[in-house]
C-alpha cells in the first residue's frame, strides 16, 4: 500500500477550493477531501425509522417497491438493509441517491429516475437501453449494487492494493477535469472511482454539509452510541464527562443525544468535566477552591471556608492539571454570601429565588427551577430577609434545553442565553431531538430569554406543530 506523509495530508485537507461563488454560499469544496471513512462507514449512523422520516421530504417516503430480491419494501428499507449487509452509512447511500437522481428531495420523481436511481451501470456514452445492463434496472437494484461495487470492489481494493481499479488511493494524484487531485482516505478514492467527474463530488460534499453537518449549540449534551460516553459541546468543543456524580449534578439527563463517534470526531477534545458542582479541590500549593460550573473560586482565607460551614473531610486534593478545566473566579471571603447559591422562598407569597453572592434572582416558573436547581433545597425565610439581598437578573434555563409556551406551535433551543426558534421538523429531527424533550413552560418564561438568530435546514418545510398535552 502506497504510503503518504502526514505534512502532506494535513497540507490538502487545509487546502479548499471556491469553486462555486455567491454571496449567499459559504461552502468551500476541497476535492481532496469529500468525506471521511468514518462517515462513510458509519452504519449506525440511523436507523431504519430515521431513514423514513428523512425521505418524508420527497416522493421516497411513500416508495414501495421491489428489492434485489423481488420482495416488496419501502425505500428506506431497501436503503438501510445495503446499508447494513455492506457496511455503510444510510447517510452516505442518500447523498449519493440525490447527487444521481435528485431523489430524495424530489417530491414526483419519474420512472426514469427510479430506475437508474444510483446512476449505477451507466456511462456517460452509455445507452439505458442496453441490455447488458438491465440486470441493474430498478430502484431496488440500483441501491443493492451501487453499494456491492463499493463495498467488494473499492474500500477492498483500497485495503488490499491501494488504489481501485480507475488508479484512485490516497496520495495518488490524479488529473480530475484539469485539476490535480490527491484524495486523503478511501472514502474519497471511492468517490471518484464512482463519478470520475469535479462538479459530481463538489454537489455530493455540497449535499452532505447540507444535510449533515451540523454545529451543534453550547450546552448540548451528546452520547456515542458506540461506548455510552457523554460529552458536552461548549463553544465549539467537546468535552468528556467523566464522573457520574459530576453529570447528574450539573445536567437534565433526559437533554441527552445520542450520536455517532464520527459525528463527535468533528470537533475538537477540551478538558473533562470530573468533579461535582460544589466540589472542594486543595491545589498542590494548598489553595482551597470551591467548583461551581466551570469556575474555580478560592477561599482567601481559613476564616473564609469555616465561617461558610464546610468541613475539611470534604477537600479533595487534586493536581493543576485537575483545575485548568476552571477558570477562575471570585475569591470567597468571610462577607461572601451563599458562594455555592442556594433557594429561598418566601414565607408570604410562596415565590423563590436564587440567591448567590448576596444576589437575589427571580425565578419565573416552576418549569425554570427544576431545570436549574432541582438539587438544591428550599429554605423558607421572611420577606424582610429577603429585602437584604439586591435583586439581580431572572434565573433562565439551561443552555441545550428545549422550551416552547403552553400553546404555542413554536419550539426554541436556548443556547448561550438566548433563544432560537426551530423551524421546521426536519431540522428538529436532524438535531437528534425528540418531542418529549421540550420543556413547556409560560410565555414570560421563554420571553426571558432574548431572541437569536433562527436555526433552519435549507429545506425550509412546516413550522413544528406539536400539542402541549
Amino acid at each position: 500500500m502506497r504510503a503518504i506523509s502526514l505534512t502532506l495530508l494535513l497540507g490538502i485537507i487545509l487546502t479548499s477550493f471556491p469553486l462555486s461563488t455567491g454571496a449567499e454560499d459559504d461552502f468551500l469544496f476541497n476535492p481532496h477531501y469529500l468525506v471521511s471513512d468514518a462517515e462513510m462507514t458509519d452504519v449506525f449512523s440511523m436507523t431504519v425509522d430515521d431513514v423514513q422520516r428523512f425521505l418524508t421530504r420527497g416522493g421516497l417516503g411513500d416508495l414501495v417497491t421491489e428489492n434485489v430480491d423481488g420482495i416488496e419494501m419501502t425505500a428506506a428499507e431497501i436503503i438501510y438493509n445495503a446499508a447494513i449487509e455492506f457496511e455503510l452509512s444510510p447517510k452516505f447511500l442518500l447523498v449519493l441517491l440525490q447527487r444521481e437522481q435528485s431523489l430524495v428531495e424530489d417530491d414526483f420523481p419519474s420512472q426514469d429516475q427510479l430506475d437508474w436511481a444510483m446512476g449505477y451501470a451507466v456511462c456517460d456514452d452509455c445507452s439505458k437501453s442496453d441490455p447488458r445492463i438491465q440486470k441493474f434496472k430498478g430502484f431496488g437494484n440500483q441501491v443493492y449494487w451501487a453499494a456491492e461495487r463499493i463495498r467488494t470492489s473499492y474500500l477492498e481494493d483500497l485495503r488490499s492494493r491501494g488504489y481501485t481499479q480507475t488508479g484512485m488511493g490516497p496520495g495518488i494524484e490524479a488529473t480530475i477535469d484539469g485539476t490535480l487531485v490527491t484524495p486523503v482516505n478511501y472514502a474519497t478514492a471511492s468517490l471518484y472511482t464512482y463519478t470520475p467527474h469535479l462538479h459530481g463530488n463538489e454537489n455530493f460534499a455540497r449535499i452532505w454539509e447540507k444535510w449533515f453537518v451540523h454545529e451543534y449549540l453550547s450546552g448540548t449534551l451528546l452520547q456515542d452510541v458506540s461506548n455510552g460516553g457523554i460529552w458536552l459541546i461548549q463553544h465549539g468543543v467537546r468535552r468528556p464527562i467523566t464522573s457520574r456524580t459530576a453529570f447528574y449534578s450539573r445536567f437534565n439527563p433526559d437533554a441527552v443525544i445520542q450520536v455517532s463517534s464520527s459525528e463527535l470526531d468533528r470537533y475538537p477534545q477540551g478538558t473533562s468535566i470530573s468533579f461535582p458542582n460544589y466540589s472542594l479541590l486543595r491545589a498542590p500549593t494548598g489553595t482551597v477552591f470551591l467548583i461551581v460550573d466551570d469556575e474555580r473560586r478560592g477561599f482567601a482565607s481559613q476564616d473564609a471556608f469555616r465561617q461558610i460551614g464546610f468541613s475539611p473531610d470534604e477537600i479533595v486534593d487534586v493536581t493543576w492539571e485537575d483545575l485548568e478545566a476552571y477558570t477562575d473566579g471570585t475569591p470567597i471571603t468571610i462577607e461572601s454570601v451563599y458562594p455555592q447559591g442556594t433557594l429561598l422562598q418566601d414565607r408570604s407569597n410562596g415565590g423563590i429565588v436564587y440567591v448567590e453572592e448576596g444576589i437575589r434572582h427571580p425565578i419565573m416558573s416552576r418549569e425554570i427551577l427544576q431545570n436549574r436547581y432541582a438539587s438544591l433545597p428550599v429554605i423558607p425565610v421572611d420577606p424582610e430577609t429577603l429585602e437584604d439581598y439586591e435583586i439581580g437578573d431572572y434565573a433562565l434555563f439551561h443552555d441545550g434545553t428545549l422550551v416552547a409556551a403552553e400553546g404555542s406551535p413554536d419550539v426554541f433551543v436556548i443556547a448561550d442565553g438566548q433563544r432560537r426558534h426551530i423551524a421546521d421538523e426536519i431540522t428538529f429531527r436532524e438535531y437528534g431531538w425528540s418531542f418529549d424533550q421540550v420543556v413547556w413552560t409560560n410565555e414570560r418564561s421563554v420571553l426571558l430569554h432574548p431572541l437569536g438568530d433562527p436555526l433552519s435546514t435549507e429545506l425550509v418545510e412546516d413550522i413544528i406543530e406539536v400539542a402541549s398535552n
